[in-house]
């Protein structure tokens, strides 16, 4: 049995080093962070390590050198001097009103006026934090290091009320604007997020920060990549491979293709999400860890407002520009969901400077669309994992028409808004249903000018099924024949289903199936 002792939800650098914990050292890169520059963003996706990053550094800025034996950082810094730290932490509030976030500002203002004291003409945030940064070197005789972990998360909170994240938008321009105004003040800043709002954002009066969220040199500053897994976890890997009943190779492949594929920029290194990979050692049992610690009910709020093709997701095209900033008034949701972590960069044409995206492995590609089904089709959140597993044994069964009376299911009762863009839905809908079943059976989907495909095997049986908006189940059926989509398979011994299927704009459901086998 492995003796460590993962760091299961645990942030803090101090608690890690001082309890045992199993730490994967980064302070090799923490140290070249601090010297060769002030001020930085990071943006990464949650449980990715960004607040244990901060955690780093605040015991390093603190001169807290006992932490730091036997780790790279003890053999590279030979100071250790004792900085004021200005800690500030956004992740711990519900903004849902602008006062929300108000109250959340000052409540750190006043912890740090009672150690730095406080200036009666300082009447806003931003001039109480420019007087403490400011008091905080004098009194202590070292320029001020400010951390501040996840900045954006008033903003996050209010994607799709304008006016809120507005208000929460000024209030912190003119918050972080202090960091610019007491420049001589300051040794060193961190901005952690999950995204990097753009344009008239926050970030607009600060462009004295260093964006590291898609430079090489810092890939691994938070996650665990391929060699550290390696380097680290050799014998738990061996322990879990046993555990699992299959080698060391499968169980290294498994881990891959579960909870890696994280890349930030082209050329990188993939990285592992280090909150899923430690679980699964900690529990040698592979799940959907990350998934079942936040429901990003924001990101399916955005597809839907933006009449989002589902389709296009796990192939998406973009560039640098558009990656990299979010403007809060945009109708672009791929920016939002990217930097959350739910698509990654896969590929990159340097000629046009053009990124392709997709899902980073099949932790969140499983994940996301669990969870997209309750909020597209006519099912609830709890009854949605039995549906799904129902469609599963169905055509595992050749079972056609109870997978196509509970396709109908899901179609019933679709809301107005949805009606008018039905074609788009039914096309979502489907696409979800069948990513969903081809988790478990092997599943192809198409779509062009109108109508649809779908190819579903198993190991007895292989469905071509073509679906019509507004024609008839016979024309699809004669599609099917016309354009020959069986001849791939005229060889197989498996039996062959071909089913035409309509669906009706005026009842907004299918309203035929033809089946020829």
């Amino acid at each position: 049995m492995s003796g460590k002792i993962y760091p299961i939800g645990i942030q803090n650098f101090e608690k890690i080093r001082k309890g045992g914990y199993f730490y994967i050292d980064k302070t090799a890169l923490v140290y070249q962070l601090v010297k060769t520059g002030s001020y930085y963003f990071l943006s990464r996706p949650r449980r990715f390590g960004k607040s244990l990053l901060i955690s780093t550094l605040e015991a390093y800025f603190q001169g807290k050198r006992e932490l730091f034996e036997g780790l790279a950082m003890e053999k590279l810094e030979k100071d250790w001097v004792k900085y004021p730290v200005l800690h500030l932490d956004l992740n711990t509030e519900k903004y849902d009103t602008p006062e929300s976030l108000e109250n959340k500002l000052n409540g750190a203002l006043v912890e740090w006026e009672k150690i730095y004291g406080e200036e009666p003409s300082e009447k806003s945030l931003a001039m109480r934090f420019e007087g403490i940064i400011k008091r905080a070197c004098q009194q202590e005789g070292q320029s001020v290091v400010i951390l501040v972990d996840e900045y954006d998360k008033p903003m996050l909170q209010a994607i799709g009320d304008d006016v809120l994240q507005k208000s929460f938008r000024n209030t912190l321009k003119a918050f972080y604007g202090a960091l610019k105004s007491q420049d001589g003040c300051i040794k060193f800043a961190l901005l952690t997020g999950v995204t990097k709002f753009g344009k008239v954002s926050v970030f607009s009066d600060l462009n004295n920060l260093n964006d590291i969220s898609m430079w090489n040199k810092y890939i691994d500053i938070c996650g665990v990549s391929e060699q550290e897994l390696y380097d680290n976890l050799d014998a738990e890997l061996h322990e879990f491979a046993n555990v699992q009943g299959v080698t060391y190779e499968e169980i290294c492949v498994r881990l891959k293709e579960m909870y890696d594929g994280y890349h930030f920029t082209h050329n990188s290194k993939g990285m592992y999400n280090p909150f899923s990979l430690l679980l699964a050692f900690d529990r040698n049992e592979f799940k959907s860890y990350w998934f079942e610690t936040g429901t990003p009910t924001y990101l399916v709020e955005l597809l839907k407002k933006h009449h989002y093709d589902l389709h296009r997701m796990a192939h998406e095209e973009t560039d640098e520009q558009v990656l990299n900033s979010i403007d809060s008034e945009s109708t672009n949701p791929i920016p939002v969901i990217y930097q959350s972590g739910y698509l990654t960069i896969k590929g990159y044409d340097e000629e046009f400077g053009i990124y392709r995206l997709g899902f980073p492995n099949r932790e969140v590609e499983e994940g996301f669309i669990r969870f997209l089904l309750p909020y597209y089709a006519n099912v609830d959140k709890v009854e949605s994992p039995f549906e799904i597993q129902k469609f599963v044994r169905e055509v595992r069964a050749g079972d056609y028409e109870s997978f196509f009376r509970r396709l109908q299911s899901f179609f019933s009762d679709i809301p107005y808004e949805l009606a008018r863009e039905l074609e788009l839905h039914y096309q979502n809908v489907l696409y979800i249903v069948c990513k969903l079943v081809g988790f478990y059976v092997k599943a192809e989907y198409h779509t062009s000018e109108g109508r649809v495909d779908m190819v579903l095997q198993t190991d007895k049986f292989i469905y071509i099924m073509e679906f019509k908006l507004n024609g008839t189940a016979e024309e699809a059926l004669q599609q099917i024949n016309d354009k020959h989509y069986s001849r791939p398979f005229e060889t197989d011994s498996r039996k062959l289903f071909k089913i035409g299927v309509n669906f009706s704009a005026e009842t907004r459901n299918i309203e035929k199936w033809l089946v020829e086998n």
